[in-house]
């Protein structure tokens, strides 16, 4: 080496004053929090004996890195975007305030898988959905972010949103609001936009990006953030495969966007969209 280990080591550390990520919450841990959360919204075993175990060591471990987040979101002063204030001064009470929606993230997510159950007929169960579809697993990490999200935790929902994404290949913002009844099918490849809202049974299928057209920009060239910018899917929506749907357009209830449409103007209730489409 041209340089001793205590140099390469004391440039390192200089190097990093600006991107300090020993700061920031410790994603390993969310996850795994996030993912004995998932297992005991649907055990796999007899959970009754443990399950108040699994609630306390999850609220612990959540509340440390909740208290990080806030922490750096206080130093860093972060900038506004369409995420609320945090709704709590302690990270005590945001995760206690989380923990206290997961029984309606349960019902939702029973709901989804109900919905994926009756969407597929490759599916043999609800069960199985909840078992094996990486669509499911995807939404239900997106619905415990989301309640973190709505809460106003800072960086926590973004790290168990791209867990999601790591797992799946299915990237969907925490901010995104999205209703019950969801249905992905294959998943690989779907983008959800921060300011996107999807209504009541919307179907989404591998490849299709729900995302922003172009963005308001500050006086110095830079994006505004916190704009809604992403589009607005009614009840019922089916969107196929590879279809791109671009800024804060509408798409009406019961609409069918058909595979490898590119959409960027709304469309009224109960439309078909093809490439053949005179609309396109």
């Amino acid at each position: 080496m041209n340089v001793s280990l205590e140099e390469l080591a004391a440039r390192l550390t200089e190097g990093t004053q600006e991107l300090r990520l020993e700061r920031l919450p410790r994603p390993g841990v969310i996850h795994e929090a996030v993912e004995r959360l998932r297992s005991l919204l649907f055990p796999a075993g007899d959970v009754e004996s443990n399950a108040l175990a699994v609630l306390r060591e999850v609220r612990a471990e959540m509340v440390v890195q909740v208290g990080r987040a806030l922490d750096f979101a206080r130093v860093r002063a972060l900038p506004q975007t369409s995420q609320p204030e945090p709704q709590h001064d302690s990270p005590e009470a945001l995760v206690d305030a989380w923990l206290e929606r997961l029984p309606e993230v349960r019902r939702m997510l029973e709901l989804d898988a109900q919905a994926a159950y009756e969407g597929d007929p490759a599916a043999t169960s609800p069960e199985e959905v909840a078992c094996c579809y990486p669509g499911f697993l995807a939404i239900a990490y997106h619905r415990l972010a989301h309640e973190l999200y709505r809460l106003g935790v800072p960086l926590v929902p973004r790290a168990i949103s791209e867990r999601a994404h790591s797992l799946t290949g299915i990237d969907i913002h925490p901010g995104a609001r999205i209703g019950e009844r969801f249905f992905i099918d294959h998943g690989t490849g779907i983008v959800v936009g921060e300011t996107a809202v999807l209504g009541r049974g919307v179907s989404l299928y591998q490849g299709v990006t729900l995302g922003a057209k172009k963005f308001e920009l500050d006086e110095h060239g830079n994006p505004v953030k916190g704009v809604p910018r992403h589009p607005i899917l009614e009840d019922g929506v089916i969107v196929y495969a590879g279809a791109t749907i671009l800024g804060r357009v509408t798409i009406g209830r019961g609409s069918v966007i058909g595979g490898n449409v590119w959409l960027t103007e709304s469309v009224p209730p109960g439309s078909k969209i093809t490439h053949s489409s005179e609309k396109i």
